[in-house]
Protein backbone atom coordinates (compact mmCIF):
# COMPACT_ATOMS: atom_id res chain seq x y z
CA UNK A 1 0.00 0.00 0.00
CA UNK A 2 1.40 3.37 -0.84
CA UNK A 3 1.17 6.53 1.60
CA UNK A 4 1.08 9.36 -1.17
CA UNK A 5 0.87 11.97 1.42
CA UNK A 6 2.59 12.95 4.11
CA UNK A 7 -0.09 14.57 6.53
CA UNK A 8 -3.76 13.55 5.75
CA UNK A 9 -5.40 17.18 5.71
CA UNK A 10 -8.29 16.01 4.88
CA UNK A 11 -8.70 14.07 8.54
CA UNK A 12 -7.75 17.32 10.33
CA UNK A 13 -10.59 19.59 8.81
CA UNK A 14 -13.28 16.45 9.73
CA UNK A 15 -11.92 16.20 12.88
CA UNK A 16 -12.28 19.70 13.18
CA UNK A 17 -16.16 20.39 11.67
CA UNK A 18 -17.08 17.00 13.69
CA UNK A 19 -16.55 18.75 17.06
CA UNK A 20 -17.78 22.43 16.31
CA UNK A 21 -21.01 20.39 15.57
CA UNK A 22 -21.21 18.59 18.64
CA UNK A 23 -21.24 22.06 20.25
CA UNK A 24 -24.05 22.70 18.36
CA UNK A 25 -25.89 19.41 18.95
CA UNK A 26 -24.97 20.15 22.81
CA UNK A 27 -26.88 23.75 22.50
CA UNK A 28 -29.59 21.85 20.81
CA UNK A 29 -29.76 19.64 23.75
CA UNK A 30 -30.65 21.71 25.70
CA UNK A 31 -33.82 22.91 23.59
CA UNK A 32 -34.97 19.30 22.28
CA UNK A 33 -37.64 17.47 24.24
CA UNK A 34 -35.48 14.63 24.84
CA UNK A 35 -33.68 14.53 28.56
CA UNK A 36 -30.96 16.41 28.88
CA UNK A 37 -28.77 17.60 31.93
CA UNK A 38 -30.59 21.12 31.68
CA UNK A 39 -33.72 22.00 29.79
CA UNK A 40 -35.01 25.22 28.51
CA UNK A 41 -38.47 25.41 30.08
CA UNK A 42 -39.84 26.31 26.32
CA UNK A 43 -38.89 22.79 24.41
CA UNK A 44 -38.77 22.90 20.67
CA UNK A 45 -40.26 20.16 19.04
CA UNK A 46 -39.50 20.85 15.29
CA UNK A 47 -35.54 20.37 16.47
CA UNK A 48 -36.06 16.24 16.45
CA UNK A 49 -35.29 15.35 12.89
CA UNK A 50 -32.92 18.14 12.54
CA UNK A 51 -31.17 16.41 15.40
CA UNK A 52 -31.02 13.25 13.87
CA UNK A 53 -29.07 14.67 11.27
CA UNK A 54 -26.02 13.99 12.52
CA UNK A 55 -27.00 11.50 15.43
CA UNK A 56 -26.46 8.41 13.87
CA UNK A 57 -22.82 9.54 12.84
CA UNK A 58 -20.84 12.56 14.36
CA UNK A 59 -19.02 10.70 17.45
CA UNK A 60 -18.83 7.50 15.17
CA UNK A 61 -16.83 9.78 12.72
CA UNK A 62 -14.71 10.89 15.28
CA UNK A 63 -13.88 7.07 16.55
CA UNK A 64 -12.67 6.63 13.22
CA UNK A 65 -10.51 9.78 12.81
CA UNK A 66 -9.33 8.74 16.05
CA UNK A 67 -8.15 5.76 15.09
CA UNK A 68 -6.56 7.20 11.75
CA UNK A 69 -4.62 9.31 13.61
CA UNK A 70 -3.32 6.79 16.10
CA UNK A 71 -2.09 5.03 12.88
CA UNK A 72 0.17 8.38 12.51
CA UNK A 73 1.76 7.79 15.84
CA UNK A 74 2.05 4.23 15.75
CA UNK A 75 4.32 4.10 13.02
CA UNK A 76 6.78 5.98 14.65
CA UNK A 77 6.41 4.57 18.05
CA UNK A 78 6.97 1.51 19.49
CA UNK A 79 3.59 0.14 21.70
CA UNK A 80 4.27 0.76 24.80
CA UNK A 81 5.67 4.41 23.98
CA UNK A 82 2.51 4.80 22.24
CA UNK A 83 0.36 3.91 24.86
CA UNK A 84 2.61 5.77 27.70
CA UNK A 85 1.91 9.45 25.78
CA UNK A 86 -1.26 8.75 25.08
CA UNK A 87 -2.14 7.79 29.03
CA UNK A 88 0.11 11.18 29.73
CA UNK A 89 -2.16 13.53 27.20
CA UNK A 90 -5.43 11.74 27.70
CA UNK A 91 -5.51 10.98 31.90
CA UNK A 92 -4.73 14.38 33.03
CA UNK A 93 -7.37 16.42 30.86
CA UNK A 94 -9.78 13.64 32.03
CA UNK A 95 -9.07 13.49 35.61
CA UNK A 96 -9.11 17.58 35.67
CA UNK A 97 -12.17 17.72 33.84
CA UNK A 98 -14.13 15.02 36.06
CA UNK A 99 -13.23 17.38 39.50
CA UNK A 100 -13.52 20.88 38.22
CA UNK A 101 -15.27 21.34 34.67
CA UNK A 102 -18.21 18.77 34.86
CA UNK A 103 -19.43 19.45 38.10
CA UNK A 104 -21.12 22.53 37.50
CA UNK A 105 -23.10 20.07 35.19
CA UNK A 106 -24.06 17.78 37.81
CA UNK A 107 -25.00 20.99 40.16
CA UNK A 108 -27.45 22.94 37.72
CA UNK A 109 -29.03 19.15 36.74
CA UNK A 110 -29.77 18.56 40.18
CA UNK A 111 -31.07 22.18 40.76
CA UNK A 112 -33.26 21.77 38.30
CA UNK A 113 -34.45 17.94 38.78
CA UNK A 114 -34.61 17.55 41.82
CA UNK A 115 -34.71 21.57 43.41
CA UNK A 116 -31.19 21.11 45.16
CA UNK A 117 -31.04 24.62 47.07
CA UNK A 118 -28.05 24.10 49.18
CA UNK A 119 -25.61 25.96 47.38
CA UNK A 120 -22.50 24.86 45.05
CA UNK A 121 -20.02 24.23 47.86
CA UNK A 122 -22.41 22.32 49.63
CA UNK A 123 -22.83 20.32 46.42
CA UNK A 124 -19.31 20.03 45.36
CA UNK A 125 -18.12 18.31 48.69
CA UNK A 126 -20.52 15.50 48.17
CA UNK A 127 -19.92 15.12 44.22
CA UNK A 128 -16.26 14.07 45.49
CA UNK A 129 -17.41 11.94 47.82
CA UNK A 130 -20.19 10.19 46.25
CA UNK A 131 -22.62 10.58 49.09
CA UNK A 132 -24.71 13.08 46.85
CA UNK A 133 -28.14 10.32 47.02
CA UNK A 134 -29.10 12.69 44.43
CA UNK A 135 -32.13 10.34 43.01
CA UNK A 136 -35.59 10.22 41.65
CA UNK A 137 -38.01 7.60 39.65
CA UNK A 138 -35.64 7.81 36.87
CA UNK A 139 -32.51 6.83 38.62
CA UNK A 140 -29.84 8.48 40.91
CA UNK A 141 -26.88 10.60 39.94
CA UNK A 142 -23.16 8.77 40.32
CA UNK A 143 -20.47 11.24 41.36
CA UNK A 144 -17.82 12.03 40.26
CA UNK A 145 -18.87 11.16 36.61
CA UNK A 146 -17.00 12.55 33.09
CA UNK A 147 -20.78 13.12 30.94
CA UNK A 148 -19.57 14.12 28.19
CA UNK A 149 -15.57 13.45 28.82
CA UNK A 150 -16.75 9.59 28.06
CA UNK A 151 -15.28 10.21 24.63
CA UNK A 152 -11.94 10.83 26.47
CA UNK A 153 -11.93 8.16 28.58
CA UNK A 154 -13.25 5.65 25.96
CA UNK A 155 -10.60 6.49 23.73
CA UNK A 156 -7.52 5.89 26.34
CA UNK A 157 -8.95 2.40 26.79
CA UNK A 158 -8.94 1.81 22.99
CA UNK A 159 -5.97 3.20 22.93
CA UNK A 160 -4.02 0.96 25.19
CA UNK A 161 -5.99 -2.03 23.89
CA UNK A 162 -4.62 -1.35 20.18
CA UNK A 163 -1.14 -0.84 21.85
CA UNK A 164 -1.46 -4.13 23.43
CA UNK A 165 -2.70 -5.74 19.65
CA UNK A 166 0.08 -4.23 18.28
CA UNK A 167 2.75 -5.41 20.83
CA UNK A 168 0.89 -8.76 20.77
CA UNK A 169 -1.00 -9.41 17.48
CA UNK A 170 1.13 -7.39 15.17
CA UNK A 171 0.44 -9.91 11.72
CA UNK A 172 -2.81 -10.52 12.88
CA UNK A 173 -3.59 -6.47 12.32
CA UNK A 174 -1.18 -6.36 9.29
CA UNK A 175 -3.65 -8.98 7.37
CA UNK A 176 -6.62 -7.03 8.35
CA UNK A 177 -5.51 -4.09 6.75
CA UNK A 178 -4.48 -6.05 3.70
CA UNK A 179 -7.79 -7.32 3.86
CA UNK A 180 -9.78 -4.06 4.04
CA UNK A 181 -7.02 -2.85 1.22
CA UNK A 182 -8.55 -5.52 -1.43
CA UNK A 183 -12.29 -4.82 -0.72
CA UNK A 184 -14.17 -3.73 -3.75
CA UNK A 185 -15.88 -0.71 -3.47
CA UNK A 186 -19.18 -2.23 -2.90
CA UNK A 187 -18.14 -4.21 -0.32
CA UNK A 188 -16.75 -1.11 1.60
CA UNK A 189 -20.12 0.24 1.20
CA UNK A 190 -22.30 -2.69 2.78
CA UNK A 191 -19.96 -4.95 5.00
CA UNK A 192 -19.71 -2.39 7.16
CA UNK A 193 -23.64 -1.66 7.38
CA UNK A 194 -24.29 -5.12 7.53
CA UNK A 195 -21.58 -4.91 11.16
CA UNK A 196 -23.23 -2.05 12.48
CA UNK A 197 -27.05 -3.36 11.75
CA UNK A 198 -26.50 -6.59 13.64
CA UNK A 199 -24.68 -4.84 16.44
CA UNK A 200 -27.64 -2.56 16.86
CA UNK A 201 -30.37 -5.44 16.32
CA UNK A 202 -28.46 -7.62 19.24
CA UNK A 203 -26.55 -5.11 21.31
CA UNK A 204 -28.84 -2.93 21.89
CA UNK A 205 -31.63 -4.04 23.21
CA UNK A 206 -29.82 -5.62 25.99
CA UNK A 207 -27.21 -3.06 27.14
CA UNK A 208 -28.26 0.05 25.64
CA UNK A 209 -25.98 2.97 25.63
CA UNK A 210 -24.50 4.15 29.43
CA UNK A 211 -21.24 5.54 28.74
CA UNK A 212 -20.05 4.08 31.48
CA UNK A 213 -17.39 2.47 30.12
CA UNK A 214 -17.93 -1.22 32.18
CA UNK A 215 -21.33 -1.99 30.53
CA UNK A 216 -21.41 -0.17 27.02
CA UNK A 217 -20.76 -3.06 25.62
CA UNK A 218 -23.12 -1.99 22.24
CA UNK A 219 -21.12 1.28 22.41
CA UNK A 220 -17.99 -0.56 22.67
CA UNK A 221 -18.57 -2.61 19.96
CA UNK A 222 -19.80 -0.03 17.59
CA UNK A 223 -16.82 2.38 19.07
CA UNK A 224 -14.20 0.02 18.85
CA UNK A 225 -14.96 -1.10 15.14
CA UNK A 226 -14.65 2.17 14.01
CA UNK A 227 -11.59 3.09 15.73
CA UNK A 228 -9.80 0.00 14.77
CA UNK A 229 -11.13 0.67 11.26
CA UNK A 230 -9.92 4.00 10.95
CA UNK A 231 -6.53 2.95 12.25
CA UNK A 232 -6.41 -0.08 10.00
CA UNK A 233 -7.30 2.30 6.47
CA UNK A 234 -5.71 5.63 7.49
CA UNK A 235 -2.66 4.79 4.76
CA UNK A 236 -4.71 3.00 2.67
CA UNK A 237 -4.30 5.04 -0.98
CA UNK A 238 -6.65 2.48 -2.24
CA UNK A 239 -9.46 2.66 0.63
CA UNK A 240 -9.16 6.36 0.00
CA UNK A 241 -9.55 6.37 -3.96
CA UNK A 242 -12.60 3.89 -3.50
CA UNK A 243 -13.65 6.40 -0.27
CA UNK A 244 -13.88 9.18 -3.11
CA UNK A 245 -16.00 7.05 -5.67
CA UNK A 246 -18.22 6.23 -3.49
CA UNK A 247 -18.90 9.50 -2.00
CA UNK A 248 -22.61 10.67 -4.26
CA UNK A 249 -24.15 7.59 -3.77
CA UNK A 250 -23.52 6.97 -0.09
CA UNK A 251 -24.07 10.61 0.34
CA UNK A 252 -27.55 9.39 -1.15
CA UNK A 253 -28.29 6.29 0.69
CA UNK A 254 -27.78 7.92 4.04
CA UNK A 255 -30.30 10.69 2.96
CA UNK A 256 -32.55 8.43 2.09
CA UNK A 257 -32.08 6.46 5.75
CA UNK A 258 -32.10 9.56 7.31
CA UNK A 259 -35.69 10.80 5.69
CA UNK A 260 -36.98 6.98 6.77
CA UNK A 261 -35.57 6.67 10.47
CA UNK A 262 -36.96 9.93 11.08
CA UNK A 263 -40.48 9.70 10.10
CA UNK A 264 -40.04 6.74 12.13
CA UNK A 265 -38.77 8.33 15.06
CA UNK A 266 -40.92 11.14 14.93
CA UNK A 267 -44.05 8.84 14.33
CA UNK A 268 -43.28 6.90 17.04
CA UNK A 269 -42.71 10.18 19.43
CA UNK A 270 -46.36 10.93 18.77
CA UNK A 271 -47.83 7.26 18.85
CA UNK A 272 -49.93 6.05 21.77
CA UNK A 273 -49.03 2.33 20.94
CA UNK A 274 -45.41 0.92 20.33
CA UNK A 275 -44.36 0.18 17.18
CA UNK A 276 -44.04 -3.75 15.69
CA UNK A 277 -40.99 -5.69 16.62
CA UNK A 278 -40.42 -6.22 12.74
CA UNK A 279 -40.13 -2.11 12.05
CA UNK A 280 -38.37 -1.92 14.94
CA UNK A 281 -35.84 -4.35 13.94
CA UNK A 282 -35.75 -2.84 10.37
CA UNK A 283 -35.32 0.70 11.51
CA UNK A 284 -32.26 -0.34 13.36
CA UNK A 285 -30.93 -1.55 10.10
CA UNK A 286 -31.82 1.65 8.62
CA UNK A 287 -29.43 3.52 11.61
CA UNK A 288 -27.19 1.68 10.27
CA UNK A 289 -27.50 2.79 6.64
CA UNK A 290 -27.69 6.53 7.42
CA UNK A 291 -24.58 5.92 9.90
CA UNK A 292 -22.15 4.46 7.57
CA UNK A 293 -23.49 6.00 4.64
CA UNK A 294 -22.69 9.28 6.06
CA UNK A 295 -19.24 8.45 7.05
CA UNK A 296 -18.34 7.04 3.55
CA UNK A 297 -19.47 10.45 2.07
CA UNK A 298 -17.78 12.55 4.58
CA UNK A 299 -14.35 10.64 4.47
CA UNK A 300 -15.01 10.66 0.41
CA UNK A 301 -16.32 14.10 -0.29
CA UNK A 302 -13.00 15.48 2.44
CA UNK A 303 -10.65 13.09 0.93
CA UNK A 304 -11.82 14.87 -2.41
CA UNK A 305 -11.84 18.58 -1.60
CA UNK A 306 -9.95 18.91 1.89
CA UNK A 307 -6.42 17.45 1.59
CA UNK A 308 -5.01 20.65 1.56
CA UNK A 309 -3.46 22.86 4.61
CA UNK A 310 -4.68 26.48 4.96
CA UNK A 311 -3.65 29.30 7.64
CA UNK A 312 -6.67 28.65 10.20
CA UNK A 313 -5.78 24.94 10.20
CA UNK A 314 -3.03 25.09 12.66
CA UNK A 315 -5.05 27.08 15.17
CA UNK A 316 -8.07 25.42 14.70
CA UNK A 317 -6.37 21.59 15.30
CA UNK A 318 -5.07 22.98 18.88
CA UNK A 319 -7.76 24.66 20.23
CA UNK A 320 -10.32 21.94 19.18
CA UNK A 321 -10.02 19.76 22.41
CA UNK A 322 -9.90 22.65 24.70
CA UNK A 323 -13.04 23.89 23.53
CA UNK A 324 -14.35 20.55 23.79
CA UNK A 325 -13.31 20.05 27.32
CA UNK A 326 -15.22 23.02 28.04
CA UNK A 327 -17.72 23.85 25.85
CA UNK A 328 -20.63 21.55 27.80
CA UNK A 329 -20.06 22.62 31.29
CA UNK A 330 -20.54 26.57 29.45
CA UNK A 331 -23.68 25.23 27.51
CA UNK A 332 -24.95 23.86 31.01
CA UNK A 333 -24.54 26.72 32.80
CA UNK A 334 -25.28 29.54 30.30
CA UNK A 335 -28.78 27.96 29.54
CA UNK A 336 -29.66 27.52 32.69
CA UNK A 337 -29.41 31.48 33.38
CA UNK A 338 -30.28 32.16 29.76
CA UNK A 339 -33.66 30.62 30.81
CA UNK A 340 -34.49 33.13 33.32
CA UNK A 341 -34.11 36.32 31.40
CA UNK A 342 -37.10 36.53 29.43
CA UNK A 343 -35.64 36.77 25.88
CA UNK A 344 -36.95 35.96 23.16
CA UNK A 345 -36.14 32.22 22.47
CA UNK A 346 -34.54 32.86 18.86
CA UNK A 347 -32.03 36.01 20.38
CA UNK A 348 -31.67 33.66 23.76
CA UNK A 349 -30.28 30.51 21.35
CA UNK A 350 -28.06 33.18 19.51
CA UNK A 351 -26.84 34.35 22.73
CA UNK A 352 -26.11 31.01 23.96
CA UNK A 353 -24.21 29.36 20.88
CA UNK A 354 -22.09 33.23 20.98
CA UNK A 355 -21.43 32.59 24.75
CA UNK A 356 -20.25 29.19 24.10
CA UNK A 357 -17.83 30.48 21.54
CA UNK A 358 -16.60 33.23 23.28
CA UNK A 359 -15.96 30.99 26.61
CA UNK A 360 -14.22 28.28 24.47
CA UNK A 361 -11.93 31.07 22.61
CA UNK A 362 -11.03 32.68 25.73
CA UNK A 363 -10.35 29.44 27.77
CA UNK A 364 -7.74 28.46 24.99
CA UNK A 365 -6.17 31.61 24.64
CA UNK A 366 -5.40 31.75 27.98
CA UNK A 367 -4.74 27.82 28.57
CA UNK A 368 -2.17 28.06 25.46
CA UNK A 369 -0.51 30.86 27.15
CA UNK A 370 -0.45 29.03 30.89
CA UNK A 371 2.54 26.06 30.82
CA UNK A 372 1.17 24.41 33.89
CA UNK A 373 -2.49 24.64 32.15
CA UNK A 374 -1.36 22.79 29.17
CA UNK A 375 -1.16 18.93 29.86
CA UNK A 376 -4.61 19.75 31.58
CA UNK A 377 -6.32 20.58 28.55
CA UNK A 378 -4.52 18.32 26.70
CA UNK A 379 -1.77 20.47 24.73
CA UNK A 380 1.61 19.61 24.84
CA UNK A 381 3.97 21.28 26.82
CA UNK A 382 5.54 24.17 26.02
CA UNK A 383 8.91 22.47 25.87
CA UNK A 384 7.61 19.79 23.27
CA UNK A 385 5.82 22.29 21.33
CA UNK A 386 9.24 24.16 20.68
CA UNK A 387 10.80 21.22 19.14
CA UNK A 388 8.00 20.86 16.71
CA UNK A 389 4.87 22.15 15.43
CA UNK A 390 2.35 20.60 17.60
CA UNK A 391 -0.67 18.82 17.52
CA UNK A 392 -4.19 18.73 19.59
CA UNK A 393 -4.98 15.42 21.14
CA UNK A 394 -7.43 13.45 21.33
CA UNK A 395 -6.85 12.74 17.63
CA UNK A 396 -3.16 13.46 15.66
CA UNK A 397 -1.77 13.27 12.94
CA UNK A 398 1.79 13.20 13.88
Amino acid sequence: MSDPSPRRYDLDWIRIGAFFLLILYHVGMFYVPWDWHVKSPQPVAWLEPVMLLTNPWRLSLLFLVSGAATRFMADKLAAGALAGQRTARLLPPLVFGMLIIVPPQSYYEIVEQLGFSEGYLAFYGRYLTASGGWCDAGGCLITPTWNHLWFVAYLLVYTLALAALIAWAKPALRRLEQGLARLPAWALLVCPIIVLGLARAVLLPRFGITHALVDDWYNHVLSFSLFLFGYLTAKSDDVRRRLISLRWPALAVALVAYGLFSLYAWTWREAVAEPAPGLVLAMRFVYAVDQWGAIVAILGFGARHLNRPHPALAYLTLAVFPYYIVHQSVIVVAGHHLAQSGLPQGLEAGLLIGVTVAACGLTYEVVRRLGWLRPLFGLKSEQHSARGREQALPIQNG
